[in-house]
């Protein structure tokens, strides 16, 4: 079960995602750009969805990190939120499914425990990794026996909005890290290489980048944000 995050190891995991509403969405080009991300050195890659999972899985050699992101009416937990999603990834066997470990209301009611029982007793030789926002979460998904913690949801629940993971020298990176004994993935507006390098030296098992590598609408409209920031500065 170690195996594949002792690979990981100080490497670079792309995170290879475009949803429905975005311009690259096609399981075709998340299997292009996870090529793309393997010639340029990464070690892994993040995917959505079996259907990109299993295209990935034929063009690279490379882990994966699988998710499925399903919204639920009942919830706002929509990353792996529930097992019916880890029985189709498991269709596909990604080497690590991640799932959202933070503390909010879960689809159905389920807790997080109830749910990591659940593929625990199906699949006891999954590699878990717990997506989580802060350190308690982490504190938590390590007693519930996930395998290794990302720091993907910094930011993104309603007690974290605002927040970014470069802010004060990625200070919830470093208490994450303090915090647990498993790995820590730091994921989550990792947006330059000097970041990158900084998360490792701050003592990251692995880092995963996303759109700061594979969403071009997103690494455009940085640049329009820059140039229109300096026009208006020399304005």
């Amino acid at each position: 079960m170690q195996t594949i995050l002792n690979e990981l190891k100080g490497k670079l995991v792309v995170s290879c995602q475009a949803l429905e509403d975005e311009p690259l969405h096609s399981a075709f080009i998340m299997s292009r750009m996870a090529v793309a991300a393997a010639q340029g050195g990464a070690s892994g890659i993040r995917a959505n969805s079996v259907v990109d999972i299993e295209a990935i899985k034929q063009q690279v050699a490379l882990p994966v990190i699988g998710i499925i992101k399903r919204d639920y009416p009942d919830s706002e937990v929509y990353i792996t939120p529930t097992l019916r999603e880890v029985d189709e990834l498991m269709q596909v066997a990604p080497e690590i499914i991640a799932l959202d470990a933070t503390d909010r209301m879960r689809p159905g009611g389920l807790t997080l425990s109830e749910l990591v029982e659940q593929i625990r007793a199906r699949y006891p030789s999954v590699v878990l990794m717990a997506d989580v926002s802060g350190v308690a979460e982490a504190k938590t998904a390590q007693a519930l026996g996930f395998d290794c913690v990302g720091t993907t949801l910094f930011g993104y629940t309603p007690a974290t909005a605002g927040h970014r993971l470069p802010e004060e020298d990625c200070r919830l990176l470093r208490e994450v890290i303090a915090a647990v004994s498993v790995p820590v993935i730091a994921e989550g507006n990792v947006e330059t290489p000097e970041l990158a390098a900084r998360c490792f030296a701050l003592g990251a098992h692995a880092v995963v980048v996303g759109g700061a590598i594979t969403r071009p609408q997103q690494i455009t409209a940085r640049f329009v944000a820059a140039i229109h920031a300096q026009s208006t500065d020399g304005a």
